[in-house]
């Protein structure tokens, strides 16, 4: 594990390729005792023609550079080759603005750096095999496992072919591309505040350039975007790849669920460590840390969560998020008699969590009502599927996402709802929150940066911007897909979401730096992920936090001992009514008497004191 940790804060300056003084053409260069010269030939090229089965021809881009104008018109479609000559045309970046772009989208093309060629090579470090090709516009069928990192150590020994390359693939005897720069031309970048045309540049698994016309190095595997979305990876924050329950686990562990996951466009997750009854948190991360990192095929991080709430858990939790990269847990408000939490134990588990600066999530749901239903619908002799619901209607989950809210606000700490399943919940949670019809910028929002900057991942992940991971999507969003079990890259037989019919895929997903999906195929290997830590206390929620600390801190009222003067108040009498006198009459100036409206008749409704009797007591009275 020691190897594969990355210091986030070290420096790691790109280089600085110039062109020659007075041009803006860059030719591809290769690396020669310090110096830089032209190689001819430098690329072989590999079209993916997405058109083919995408729904809509919006989001073009026509290039700038005349020759490539050419080139297109000459290929005759999304076909097309290129020679030596128009790679020293356009190596540098060509970007058009949106009124430039065609009405018709080219494919999205891939351009592999000369090493590819060598990919066919044998052990005799330069000698072509018999399949290697005769000419550039023949190219070869080349196996797509070559690409991948082996599965095993290369012989020892082993030359080495070129600049870029390092040991063989596996038992094939075939090197292995270990360059990691990658040059998407052509896209439409998509973060949370904005959009813009422009060139990313990826180097070491991260985004060293973004811009227009870049000075990149020779040797660069070249994506032409055409126009489509580059959008961040999406971050999926709630899943269970190894949750144990009642002796089984879930087919689709973490070399499963993350495969599947990068086949959408999902290139980190968070999963959810559970203990066992009797087993501690630090036994159970390392559990989960040890899986997760020999299966994970994108990069991973753990919540914890907490099933009891028991002496010594402080001290478990403090090491969690000081020394192990964990600031999030959650909570159970479900579960009696397993994983639920009393009030009071949630109260206390919010005061100690948000003194770590952790996230703390709720698994909101009356579990003492649930178990009741549970009850009685077992003794109805419902027993199939649908006692789970009826067990759990959502006025339970409403009344429970509100307890879990009122508590947080108390102690005034960020609180994260997990799984809201039920529209009251919803409602509860969002409040007056205006709803909008999403736009691009949404969509990155709710898929990656929203995620990231609540769980401190921000700007490494969720967001495109220079130092930010190489975690990328060229998305189509109008490509259309059909979900069924058939297709999809689950292990489970069954897809609940059988048939429905949605717009929007990934075309190639890039993890690391490096493309792990395209054209329908997966390129990868188990244990390629990487645990990613994080720190406490994330701005996004926390500023908030210090704020309303501020605002609504408690203050008691000071009462110190009394030193000013003190005054008498004299009684009032009380007023009575003089007795009358048969004697003399009364005197002029006397008050009328006082009438006591409690026993008046008089009602605001207009009735009177005997319409408001009831009938039998009326009876009484006048019969």
């Amino acid at each position: 594990m020691a190897e594969r940790k990355r210091t986030w804060n070290k420096e790691d300056d790109l280089p600085v390729y110039l062109a020659r003084p007075g041009t803006t053409a860059q030719t591809p260069r290769q690396k020669y005792g310090g110096m830089f010269a032209a190689v001819e030939g430098a690329y072989e090229n590999k079209t993916i023609d997405f058109d083919a089965y995408s729904v809509g021809k919006k989001g073009s881009r026509t290039p700038r550079s005349g020759s490539r104008h050419d080139m297109l018109d000459g290929a005759g479609g999304d076909n097309y080759s290129e020679t030596a000559s128009d790679v020293s045309e356009i190596s540098g970046s060509v970007i058009s603005s949106p009124g430039e772009r065609d009405d018709k989208t080219p494919g999205v093309e891939i351009r592999y750096p000369f090493e590819r060629e060598l990919l066919l090579q044998g052990p005799d470090n330069g000698k072509p095999s018999s399949g290697s090709r005769s000419s550039p516009s023949t190219p070869p069928e080349v196996d797509s496992s070559a690409l991948l990192p082996p599965e095993q150590p290369p012989p020892p020994g082993a030359p080495l072919s070129a600049a870029g390359m390092s040991g063989y693939q596996g038992k094939k005897s075939i090197p292995r591309i270990t360059s990691d720069r990658l040059l998407i031309k052509g896209g439409r970048i998509i973060n949370d505040d904005h959009s813009f045309y422009a060139d990313v540049y990826l180097e070491d698994g991260l985004i060293k350039q973004i811009g227009e016309n870049l000075i990149v190095p020779g040797g660069v595997k070249t994506i032409e975007a055409n126009g489509r979305m580059v959008i961040p990876g999406g971050i999926d924050v709630n899943t269970y790849l190894q949750k144990p329950f009642q002796g089984m686990a879930a087919v689709d562990d973490f070399y499963q669920g993350t495969k599947a996951a990068l086949a959408g466009g999902t290139t980190m997750i968070i999963d959810h460590v559970l203990p066992e009854p009797g087993s501690s948190l630090l036994t159970s991360f390392e559990k989960w840390h040890e899986a997760a990192d020999t299966k994970s095929c994108c990069d991973y991080s753990l919540h914890v969560d907490i099933t009891n709430w028991y002496d010594g858990i402080r001290e478990e939790l403090d090491i969690l998020v000081q020394d192990k990269g964990v600031n999030s847990f959650q909570v159970y408000m479900a579960y009696k008699d397993l994983y639920q939490m009393t009030d009071s134990q949630l109260y206390e588990a919010f005061t100690f969590l948000k003194s770590l600066g952790a996230v703390i999530m709720v698994h909101a749901e009356n579990g003492d009502l649930i178990a009741q239903e549970q009850k009685r619908i077992l003794e109805m002799g419902i027993t199939g599927p649908e006692g789970h619901a009826l067990s759990r209607p959502e006025e339970l989950e409403a009344e429970a996402v509100f307890r879990a809210i009122t508590i947080a606000s108390r102690i005034n700490c960020p609180v994260y709802i997990t799984r809201v399943m039920s529209k009251s919940a919803a409602d509860i949670i969002s409040l007056a929150r205006k709803k909008g019809k999403m736009d691009e910028n949404q969509f990155v929002a709710v898929t990656s940066t929203n995620a990231a900057k609540i769980f401190n991942l921000y700007p490494r992940k969720g967001r495109i911007a220079v130092g930010s991971d190489a975690d990328i999507v060229i998305w189509d969003p109008e490509k259309g897909k059909t979900i069924t079990a058939k297709s999809h890259k689950s292990a489970v037989e069954y897809n609940i979401f059988e048939g429905m019919e949605c717009h929007g895929a990934p075309l190639i997903v890039i993890s690391q730096g490096k493309i792990v999906f395209e054209d329908g195929n997966l390129h990868i290997s188990k244990g390629m992920g990487r645990f990613i830590p994080r720190k406490p206390y994330p701005e996004y929620l926390y500023q908030r936090i210090k704020i309303r600390n501020k605002v609504t801190e408690l203050q008691g009222v000071s009462r110190g001992m009394y030193d000013g003067p003190v005054y008498e108040v004299p009684a009032t009498p009380k007023y009575a009514t003089p007795a009358p006198s048969t004697k003399s009459s009364p005197a002029k100036n006397q008050p009328p008497p006082i009438r006591n409206l409690h026993q008046s008749n008089f009602s605001l409704s207009g009735e009177t004191r005997a319409q408001r009797m009831p009938e039998n007591l009326l009876e009484n009275l006048y019969y």
